[in-house]
């Protein structure tokens, strides 16, 4: 039976149904159908099997998960239902009335033949659909899917003249040197020309005397960007894939398609050849529209924030080079890291700068005046290129920041002990932080040992959790979106402090309940699963949870950019519809339950 009329124009006003023609309305509402439910009825509970979408045109839903913990109230407009369907699942929640209420239910074949004919129809639900096609682009493509699998190679010991004959019979550019299943080395086209012909090495020694030894490599799990970035930042045309110590495949410039990537590469190239801060300054004024760019071609949040990140990197390396040029060698090695997003590889079109440095125990007193130089060169540089001075003057530029590692070790062992407030805060900036720049062998075991130490020590944890609950979601009264109250954001949305960092905080007391390595959020988040920290079902939610709130906020910036404004993290939620007000309530719900969670110490839900 159709639709009643007063139901069929009330649904032709809902989003993203008020975007159909009167034909396909009229379809919808033929195949549509009412419903009634009296209060206390149950629509669907955990592990039924769906075949409709539910839309409210009269009363309340309340949703509850599998434990009957309260995700959401919803009321008329809103609908259910989508989550199992658009992922081939049975229900993971409970749907009831708490009033009498009416639904439209909508048929899941029409469902999804709207979302297969109607691009706002298909836009509207794709939040929520797994089976989404990712962008098969460089910049999403892992390094697996670009690599040529069966590298030339050959021992050390083999002859030069061996090496070119081979490079000349199998026109490649390339050897990659092996010992056993260990990768050594590589030799390139421009190694023979370079360390052969033009000093007129014997041809007949072994190959090992010309071959570069520990090449840049990137293992399989890296993007094709990584790549490209790399070769172009470095001015190399090879690079090696290499899994633990074993060669599995190399890429090189022939391997790579740039067109698609070509934009960050493009700003990672100019930025590596810059000669100054301001050349570089000219470079990152172009990021927000390449932040809106990879955006709107639909890269993944995680995708979009990496390659601004690597951005950023690039700046920080090329800064570093350019200090050198100028001040000199250093006199003993050291370590210039990044904290905050851009060590967690999260930058957005929104920035400020965090970071220090760790020098080897060699280091003299007379030493310090250049490395002090060294970072004021640096961190404004970071500042002329839009990194702006950290507020909290997390710099390297002071002192407290530009140690030897034996004083680094002391800091983390003193927040350790005694986790007051102050060592809360600081601990939480520097875990997150990521080598930039430098001898990676300062942080290795510092990093190591300081998650062991951590683990061990509950009163520091206990701290460490109830610091990360500090940044609550915008959740209010029956858990609706709460904006801010006053002042110059009166009525929005915090999509950074109350949205993503809330997250980021559980991803790292996940790190350290687990003695994880990760520093990026995500991956901290899929580790903390495959460690048994997260259920399946819980971490399934907390990684939906997280994308949604991530997405919207880099969308948000997105349409900032485009409209010629300054990219911020405040959301108006008037803005959305009623359908994205509903699924961003819900996220911050599952993100306030697991805070609930790690609170009370079970950790995990489901």
């Amino acid at each position: 039976m159709p639709l009643p009329a007063h139901l069929a124009q009330f649904l032709a006003s809902v989003h993203p149904y008020d975007s159909l023609t009167e034909a396909a309305l009229t379809q919808l509402s033929d195949v549509a159908r009412a419903q009634d439910y009296a209060a206390g009825d149950t629509i669907f509970a955990v592990g039924d099997a769906l075949a409709s979408l539910y839309v409210i045109a009269s009363g309340e839903v309340e949703i509850t998960d599998e434990t009957d913990v309260q995700l959401s109230i919803l009321g008329p407009r809103n609908s259910f239902g989508e989550r199992a369907l658009l992922r081939a699942e049975a229900a993971s929640r409970t749907a009831k009335a708490t009033v009498d209420a009416t639904m439209i239910v909508v048929p899941a074949p029409t469902l999804f033949s709207l979302i297969d004919s109607n691009a706002a129809v298909a836009k509207f639900f794709d939040r929520r659909r797994p089976a989404r096609a990712e962008r098969r682009d460089l910049a999403t493509l892992p390094v697996a899917e670009l690599m040529s699998r069966d590298p030339v190679t050959c021992p050390p010991d083999t002859s030069i003249r061996a090496v070119a004959q081979l490079m000349h019979h199998r026109h490649i550019s390339s050897i990659c040197i092996t010992e056993g299943d260990a990768f050594r080395g590589i030799v390139t086209v421009r190694d023979m020309n370079g360390r052969v012909v033009a000093v007129d090495t014997d041809p007949s020694g072994p190959v090992s005397q010309i071959m570069t030894a520990d090449p840049l490599t990137l293992g399989p799990a890296a993007l094709g960007s990584d790549v490209l970035h790399m070769m172009m930042e470095r001015g190399i045309g090879h690079v090696p894939i290499v899994e633990g110590n074993r060669l599995v495949g190399i890429v090189t410039q022939t391997d790579l398609t740039r067109a698609q990537a070509m934009s960050s590469a493009d700003l990672v190239g100019r930025i590596a050849d810059a000669p100054d801060a301001a050349a570089m300054a000219r470079v990152t004024a172009e990021i927000p529209q390449l932040l809106a760019q990879l955006v709107g071609t639909g890269n993944r949040h995680e995708v979009v924030t990496r390659l601004i990140t690597d951005i950023a990197d690039t700046v920080t390396r090329r800064l570093l080079a350019l200090a050198e040029a100028k001040l000199g060698p250093p006199p003993v090695p050291y370590l210039w890291l990044a904290c905050g997003s851009q060590g967690r590889q999260e930058q957005t079109g929104v920035s400020d700068q965090d970071n220090c440095l760790i020098l080897s125990d060699d280091v003299a007193e007379a030493d310090m005046a250049y490395f002090a130089e060294l970072a004021t060169f640096v961190s404004d540089g970071l500042d002329t290129c839009g990194y702006y001075f950290c507020p909290g003057d997390m710099m390297a530029t002071n002192p407290r920041w530009c140690q030897p590692l034996r004083v680094w070790r002391d800091y983390f062992d003193g927040w350790i002990a005694k986790p007051d407030p102050e060592a809360q805060m600081l601990a939480s900036v520097m875990f997150d932080l990521r080598p930039i720049g430098g001898d990676e062998t300062l942080f290795a075991h510092l990093q190591t040992d300081t998650l062991r130490k951590a683990a061990k020590n509950s009163i520091f944890t206990a701290h460490m959790i109830a610091n990360s609950l500090k940044h609550q979601p915008p959740l209010g009264l029956l858990r609706g979106l709460a904006t801010i109250r006053s002042g110059e954001h009166r009525n929005q949305l915090d999509l950074k402090h109350n949205g993503v960092v809330p997250v980021v905080d559980l991803g790292r007391v996940y790190t350290l309940q687990g003695q994880l390595k990760e520093v990026n959020t995500r991956a901290r988040l899929e580790a903390a699963q495959r460690a048994g920290l997260l259920s399946a079902t819980g971490g399934a939610d907390l990684l939906d949870a997280y994308d949604l709130i991530a997405t919207m906020r880099l969308e948000h910036q997105a349409a900032q950019v485009k409209a010629g404004q300054k990219p911020d993290n405040y959301l108006d939620p008037a803005s959305l519809s009623d359908f994205e007000r509903s699924h961003l309530r819900d996220a911050f719900v599952v993100v306030k339950t697991m805070q609930s969670a790690v609170g009370s110490g079970k950790g995990a839900l489901g």
